[in-house]
């Protein structure tokens, strides 16, 4: 099993330290380099919207910690912050038929990450949000 983390605050600044951190663990554990995107574009749709949601007014910043797994032909992502409770899993699904012009804004992300990998779940644990993304690449 190989497994790395990185722990940045909520910055839109952080996103490509952070991508580069992946992109190195991706190399060192030698896996198939198609099979990053699913993990990139993940990464970057959750570490924008806790930036862009997950900070309020008079509070502080969240902390969000990057932990990436290689272990057993499976590949894992967590990402964890320390701001408001927020499951993104609960927000339904966007209209896909409806018109452009008509569908609102927001929800794709999380939809694209929901088909691209095998699992994802979220837990809210203390004082965490928790998103883990799973993929196989055998």
């Amino acid at each position: 099993m190989i497994e790395r983390s990185l722990c940045v605050v909520s910055d839109a600044a952080q996103l490509q330290s952070l991508t580069e951190f992946l992109q190195q663990f991706w190399n060192d554990a030698q896996l198939p380099p198609a099979g990053a995107f699913p993990f990139e574009l993940a990464l970057e749709e959750v570490f924008m919207n806790v930036v862009m949601h997950g900070t309020h007014p008079g509070q502080p910043v969240p902390r969000v910690t990057l932990r990436l797994s290689w272990d057993d032909g499976q590949a894992a992502l967590v990402i964890e912050d320390d701001g408001p409770a927020f499951d993104p899993l609960s927000l339904p699904s966007p209209d896909l038929n409806a018109p452009i012009e008509e569908r609102p804004v927001g929800g794709l992300g999380v939809f694209l990450v929901r088909e691209l990998m095998d699992e994802v779940t979220y837990q809210h644990t203390g004082t965490l949000n928790q998103l883990r993304m799973t993929k196989s690449l055998k």
